[in-house]
């Protein structure tokens, strides 16, 4: 069996992304407190938000995958959470909830997937433009995307010999339900001009560079940058 586990393909990145994976003959899973509107994607119910979320995939895993059997699989961490907080008088517990989500969610599926995974397995990244620089009021977000690169990087270094490979896709502005949450409609055309191509980015341009970096084991430990040629200013 060819597995994609996506976390998040409720929508945006997610949904677009498990779709393609569908499209090109996996079985796709969604994992997220929301269903998939996709019907040919399985979805599970699972909190990312949890600290027990390592006995939420007991009960999953063991009805996806065989624990004997290393299987192709291909898993996507999409899901993040984005507060609108600052270095200053962010709370330790706020920081806490998205660590949770961002990272430490990351690293229990990862403890409880790789023993599963085989040859021509990937673990991608859903980073950010944010994931090797900074804006102002977005503190414990842009902290969990910088770890999310080193913990992939790391990750290249500790499946040396598995035949798994590691990357990480960092999207720019991305026309999601997660953009638009944060940004005022009324901003978005400026929002569109920060790129050299003056648009947003669609989901699919990005599920499309997910789909090739699981295919292609040269990528592993890199850092894929998908923005549009960003204008900095």
């Amino acid at each position: 069996m060819k597995l994609a586990i996506v976390t998040g393909a409720s929508a945006g990145i997610g949904l677009s992304t498990a779709q393609l994976f569908v499209e090109r003959g996996y079985t796709v899973v969604n994992f997220s407190r929301r269903p998939c509107p996709d019907s040919r994607v399985l979805s599970h119910s699972v909190d990312l938000a949890d600290s027990e979320l390592d006995t939420q995939l007991t009960g999953v895993l063991s009805e996806l995958m065989d624990a004997q059997e290393k299987s192709e699989v291909h898993l996507i961490h999409n899901a993040s959470r984005l507060l609108n907080d600052s270095a200053l008088d962010t709370s330790d517990e706020s920081l806490r909830d998205v660590l949770q989500v961002n990272l430490v969610s990351i690293n229990t599926i990862n403890r409880n997937i790789i023993p599963r995974m085989g040859p021509r397995s990937s673990i991608l990244f859903i980073g950010s433009t944010l994931s090797e620089k900074a804006v102002p009021g977005s503190f414990s977000y842009v902290t969990t995307k910088h770890a999310q690169i080193g913990a992939m990087r790391a990750l290249c270094q500790d499946l040396v010999d598995s035949g798994i490979h590691t990357a990480a896709i960092c999207p720019g502005f991305t026309d999601t339900e997660m953009l638009r949450s944060h940004v005022p409609e009324s901003a978005m055309k400026e929002i569109a001009q920060l790129t050299t191509f003056r648009r947003l980015i669609k989901p699919d341009e990005i599920a499309e560079t997910v789909f090739f970096a699981s295919q292609n084991p040269v990528v592993n430990g890199s850092v894929i940058h998908a923005n549009l040629g960003q204008i900095e200013r």
